[in-house]
């Protein structure tokens, strides 16, 4: 619904003309550091996200005028109670329903995993890892270099025994990508697969994990949910960090 009614703002609203005009001269992506880096401006600020230029795009977008009917429509949303039925399946792109929790997918392997957003930092492409002597192995990576900021870098496939499978051999064209989650000053990175986006999920989805989940996996998994069919394990985060500490600090 989310990207319906993002498809009808760009056809009827004139701040969404604006907003496309702003996207086909952004100069980041084609002067800046996403695109051939011959910005002038790049000898001084180092990186276009401190960029004055930048940053007054950004605010252009944040102080334009909402599309029409686009508060009444959220207000409709938000005060609309879920279904009753306890078998229904979300698509997690809305839950009508303040009683939902927010998570991101992503798979490693063949397994589809989720965490909470709220220890979501950022979703990067693939960075370098940084071995570490003697102490780099099979769970620690290494440190990795995330906007300035040194990153622990850590394999949840490792941690949760999770076996890899090779998308190249089955014409897969998916990229990987990296997660930076924690809370504070405790951060880690962690490489996967694919990440399919954050999504919403009444708490009323949320079904214990059976038995047959992998035994690595099953002691850091909160609970079930369905998404487009499949069902993801929805990961405790604070046991995983906590067990990240345990065993690399």
């Amino acid at each position: 619904m989310m990207r319906d009614l993002a498809t009808s703002t760009n056809q009827s609203n004139p701040c969404a003309e604006g907003i496309e005009q702003a996207q086909l001269n952004d100069c980041w992506n084609r002067i800046g550091v996403m695109g051939d880096r011959s910005c002038d401006r790049l000898t001084t600020v180092m990186h276009c996200y401190d960029c004055p230029v930048y940053a007054a795009a950004g605010d252009s977008l944040l102080k334009r005028e909402p599309p029409q009917n686009y508060l009444d429509e959220w207000v409709d949303i938000l005060t609309e109670m879920p279904a009753d039925s306890e078998d229904a399946e979300s698509d997690g792109t809305i839950v009508r329903t303040v009683d939902a929790i927010s998570v991101i997918i992503f798979r490693l392997g063949s397994e589809r995993l989720s965490l909470p957003v709220r220890v979501l930092q950022e979703v990067t492409p693939p960075c370098v890892i940084q071995p570490v002597p003697h102490r780099s192995n099979e769970l620690f990576l290494g440190l990795v270099n995330i906007r300035g900021e040194t990153v622990l870098c850590a394999s949840l496939s490792h941690l949760l025994n999770l076996e890899s499978i090779d998308d190249n051999s089955s014409n897969s064209s998916h990229t990987k990508r990296m997660i930076l989650a924690g809370q504070g000053d405790e951060k880690w990175v962690f490489p996967v697969d694919e990440v399919y986006g954050v999504f919403r999920f009444h708490l009323s989805e949320l079904r214990d994990a059976p038995i047959v989940v992998a035994k690595a996996a099953e002691a850091y998994t909160q609970g079930i949910v369905h998404w487009q069919g499949q069902k993801v394990n929805y990961l405790d985060s604070e046991l995983l960090f906590y067990t990240l500490n345990y065993k690399i600090l």
